[in-house]
């Protein structure tokens, strides 16, 4: 499907999420009606065990939509198949708290990884591009080192690289700056926020750091499943 600018990325209508069977049933998401546009940057915030990173994972294509409807760039993804839910992933990139870097792999493979998903790619320009994407990340001095090797900030920045190198139409990122002192953190969220802007996609940040709240366009609150309010930053 064509990107348009503008246009919705995201349309959640009426989303509901258990987990367990039975008498253990346990509801955790209530009623989710959320819109985001797309070159939006969005925060999520609320208390730990609201629901946030449930509905993180139903927009990233990692769980299976129960009920309701959520329509990533116009795909429904209620009833998506195994194959389907693969595509959706392949249009979005992950940042995570714990950045999820392969300690074996240097900073360039670990980018790199994000490549072996798409079709067509040879290694060359499959190299290119994760170079030009850790330059971008002010770690072209760093390609061949190993995360042992490298700074929670500059792991966080690989993180980055890698969850942008495939030009992706949405960003999700879970708590992207809870492992990082203050500097380190605005460092990050200002990167995010450059890089996605240069390339036209939607970043969707869940955190409990209110010093990268001015980043966004809108911030959105979670309690205890329920979609609580939504404000727009002037």
């Amino acid at each position: 499907m064509q990107y348009l600018p503008g246009h919705n990325i995201l349309e959640i209508t009426k989303l509901h999420h258990y987990f367990g069977h039975g008498k253990l049933i346990t509801q955790t998401l209530f009623d989710i009606n959320l819109t985001i546009k797309a070159g939006e940057i969005v925060i999520m915030t609320g208390p730990s065990g609201s629901g946030k990173t449930t509905l993180l994972t139903l927009i990233g294509g990692l769980r299976s939509v129960q009920v309701g409807s959520l329509k990533f760039n116009g795909q429904e993804l209620l009833g998506a198949s195994k194959e389907d839910l693969v595509q959706v992933r392949r249009q979005i990139g992950y940042i995570f708290q714990a950045h999820n870097l392969l300690d074996f792999l240097t900073a360039m493979q670990n980018v790199q990884m994000s490549l072996e998903l798409q079709h067509n790619i040879s290694q060359r320009e499959s190299y290119i591009q994760s170079e030009t994407m850790l330059n971008a990340v002010n770690l072209g001095d760093r390609i061949n080192y190993y995360p042992s090797d490298l700074s929670g900030g500059q792991k966080q920045r690989v993180a980055i690289a890698r969850a942008l190198v495939s030009r992706p139409k949405l960003v999700l990122a879970d708590e992207p700056t809870a492992a990082l002192d203050s500097k380190s953190g605005r460092d990050v969220v200002n990167l995010m926020q450059q890089l996605a802007k240069e390339q036209d996609c939607t970043i969707l940040i869940v955190t409990h750091d209110n010093r990268i709240l001015d980043i966004a366009d809108r911030i959105i609150t979670m309690e205890d499943g329920h979609l609580m309010q939504q404000i727009r930053n002037i």
